[in-house]
């Protein structure tokens, strides 16, 4: 090794990591805490739902008229695994898909209130919880901060990639 390459690999390695680089792993580790504390909660407090079940009505709450297509991106399921879940939670009375008016190959997704709402509020509650355990220690500015900030990066992504974000308007708006 010549000198200037051995004094160039010591400057490299002397340089403290730029604590951004660790910004989608921090992203996705929280993420991932983030379920597990929900999991637990959720076993906790009885729960029968699957995690993906918790996933879609807590997506149909938000974007009620969604289809098929549109909720398999917004929770990250294959659409093949979706359409099994959804058969399944149709058989259960969570959901009800009826035909679109404008394509009649196409389905919407409805909840079925009687049924999916007691449900939500049990899943709200455990989300209550494991947020609460994760903003322990946080002021109430520096949540309101955090959201904000999460947001804003949110929108700069989306920006990038139009309509892949879920800020939960309205599914005749979003497809």
């Amino acid at each position: 090794m010549t000198a200037a390459t051995a004094a160039d690999l010591k400057a490299a390695q002397s340089t403290a990591p730029d604590p951004l680089r660790d910004f989608g792993f921090l992203l996705r580790d929280l993420a991932r805490l983030n379920t597990l504390n929900f999991e637990r909660h959720a076993a906790a407090a009885g729960s029968t739902l699957t995690l993906s079940q918790c996933r879609v009505l807590t997506y149909l709450q938000r974007n009620e008229g969604i289809s098929k297509a549109r909720l398999a991106e917004l929770t990250g399921t294959d659409p093949m695994t979706l359409g099994r879940l959804l058969a399944r939670m149709t058989a259960d009375g969570l959901v009800d898909q009826r035909i679109d008016a404008t394509d009649r190959r196409a389905h919407r997704l409805y909840l079925k209130p009687d049924r999916a709402l007691p449900l939500l509020d049990e899943i709200w509650r455990s989300a209550d919880k494991c947020r609460a355990e994760a903003l322990v220690g946080l002021e109430p500015a520096e949540r309101t901060q955090l959201m904000t900030l999460l947001r804003r990066v949110q929108e700069n992504l989306d920006t990038l990639m139009p309509g892949e974000a879920d800020r939960g308007t309205p599914a005749a708006k979003r497809g």
